[in-house]
């Protein structure tokens, strides 16, 4: 996945694309388990290589279509950019290869874990470095999805640290990005992330091909397509939610972002055979029961935004 952080919403075309760009998006990114499993026999550190060397060929592509080369060059020049993308390339691999690994691994339960939990990381995060004040619910949640981790690690007798190294990257992923505001857009963002990782997919192609070996070629043409597909499916969602982020208030997108990691789980469940011991439930429960919290302080929230901006007569 890529950063699903929402922006303040345009009204540019209707509320109804809108919800299905941001459906889409979700989706996809909800359904990349599965995608990564029809790579195998790939192993993890060869389909990230080719995720980041790919993404950066369809974004060239992008560019290069959406006559955007201009303002890409004038992102680059600027030292701030390049130095927030950089770090923000750093994150989002980890994001990468941890969720690649844990899919590969048998555990897409727990890396839907990961993103159930990212935006109760994202809420910590405005406090630990925003110095933002949480209201009563968030304070709840924020709680309750502690008590569930710990819930989860004594009832499965494992710390789940999938699930905090995809919340952790793709919170701290988000906040940078956020940071960065609408000065980068979502092409050019990802062009310079994956131009900064260009390097280590390289490196990590050569050791792969000197140690495990390389797939790439040598399975079948359908899964040389599928390898080379991976720029699309990582790209595509990013520009879907983009163009969702533009057309849909927050509250709207908040709740669409569920999707994804229900989407995980169910294929972890039901079409994997994951585990889920009596521990797993209870503790996934809680943190079910924190996004009801979280969402509903977000409603209650922009109702009142709304009731403080409608001028008095």
């Amino acid at each position: 996945m890529t950063d699903p952080t929402p922006v303040p919403a345009r009204r540019v075309g209707g509320q109804g694309i809108g919800l299905v760009f941001s459906i889409s998006a979700y989706g996809v990114w909800g359904f990349l388990p599965g995608f990564f499993l029809l790579l195998a026999p790939a192993s993890p550190w060869e389909i990230v290589a080719f995720r980041i060397l790919m993404s950066l060929v369809f974004c060239a592509i992008l560019l290069t279509v959406t006559r955007g080369w201009r303002a890409f060059l004038e992102l680059a020049r600027q030292p701030r950019v390049l130095g927030a993308m950089a770090l923000a390339g750093v994150l989002i691999y980890i994001n990468w290869q941890v969720f690649v690994l844990a899919t590969l691994g048998g555990h897409v339960v727990e890396g839907s874990l990961g993103y159930f939990i990212n935006p109760v990381i994202t809420v910590a995060l405005g406090v630990v470095l925003l110095r933002e004040r949480l209201r009563p619910l968030q304070w709840v949640a924020v709680g309750v999805s502690v008590i569930a981790i710990l819930v989860i690690a004594l009832g499965y007798g494992a710390f789940p640290w999938i699930a905090l190294a995809l919340a952790l990257s793709f919170g701290f992923y988000g906040f940078i990005k956020k940071r960065v505001g609408g000065q980068v857009d979502a092409v050019s963002g990802l062009t310079l992330e994956t131009v900064w990782l260009t390097p280590v997919a390289i490196v990590q192609l050569v050791v792969t091909g000197v140690t495990v070996g390389l797939t790439f070629g040598t399975v079948s043409p359908v899964h040389t397509l599928l390898m080379v597909a991976t720029g699309v499916i990582t790209a595509t969602p990013l520009l879907l939610f983009a163009a969702a982020a533009r057309r849909l208030p927050l509250v709207a997108l908040g709740l669409t972002q569920y999707l994804a990691p229900i989407l995980q789980f169910l294929t972890g469940v039901f079409l994997l055979n994951e585990p889920m011991p009596l521990g797993r439930w209870i503790g996934f429960a809680l943190v079910w029961l924190s996004l009801v919290l979280l969402t509903v302080d977000m409603v209650r929230a922009a109702r009142a935004s709304r009731r403080a901006s409608v001028p008095v007569a």
